[in-house]
């Protein structure tokens, strides 16, 4: 069946298939590791010459949104930690590494437009809206870590719907969201009455916070601030000389 390609008539034919291609990613339409219709179909569905589609594909390819491997075809790509500056964690595959029982608890779960100042300094369209979740990771029924997490709609239509009880945020983030660029800051903090009180720690205590975004092509995907007990835990990275300064 052919296809017109998303978009004003007025954008280049490639730029507009790229938009939807990319659009069924985003959306949760197309997971990781799924197996897009091959070249010469999509030059098929969308009549358009076997030149545009190759540069569809590879600035995809090139962006890390899609895996093209020869004889096999092209696939989602499945998001990676970003291992130059911190991995990307998952508690479940931290607490099986260590023998630890692990369950989240969702706090809080909502829809949000944040003020036009808010969204300017998030990144977000002025009327853009996010999810706010808010969730404590336990570990052996001992509070682990307390998130507090925005994911923008307008890069994650797919969110709106989603609850998280089964799955945390980052993990439901990690195995549908492709991401191109991710931002980290690591600080100290004391604790205060709400972090003592869901940590069960004494008011004051140390607290390590870990504060990221990550973006795509761009675009805001999520910023989250996680706080964890500072006695239960240390970032370590590995480097060596070869590994850039």
């Amino acid at each position: 069946m052919r296809r017109n390609a998303a978009g004003p008539a007025d954008r280049p034919l490639g730029e507009r298939i790229r938009t939807e291609l990319e659009g069924r990613i985003l959306s949760g339409e197309w997971p990781p590791g799924h197996r897009i219709p091959s070249e010469h179909e999509l030059m098929d569905s969308y009549a358009c010459s076997r030149m545009t589609m190759n540069k569809v594909l590879s600035a995809m390819a090139a962006a890390g949104l899609i895996a093209r491997r020869r004889r096999a075809g092209s696939f989602v790509a499945t998001p990676r930690g970003d291992r130059a500056v911190l991995e990307i964690q998952d508690f479940a595959t931290e607490a099986r590494r260590l023998g630890h029982v692990y369950r989240h608890k969702v706090l809080v779960r909502r829809i949000e437009h944040p003020d036009p100042a808010r969204a300017a300094a998030l990144g977000l369209p002025a009327d853009g809206a996010v999810v706010c979740v808010r969730c404590l990771h336990l570990m052996n029924e001992v509070p682990n870590a307390y998130e507090d997490r925005l994911i923008s709609l307008a890069s994650v239509p797919a969110a709106r719907e989603e609850r998280f009880h089964e799955i945390p945020p980052g993990t439901w983030l990690l195995r549908n969201v492709p991401w191109t660029q991710a931002e980290h800051v690591i600080r100290a903090t004391n604790a205060d009455a709400r972090l003592s009180g869901v940590l069960h720690l004494r008011l004051g205590a140390a607290c390590l916070v870990l504060e990221r975004r990550t973006w795509h092509l761009g675009a805001l995907v999520t910023v989250v601030t996680i706080t964890y007990p500072g006695d239960r835990h240390a970032f370590i990275g590995h480097f060596s000389p070869t590994s850039g300064a």
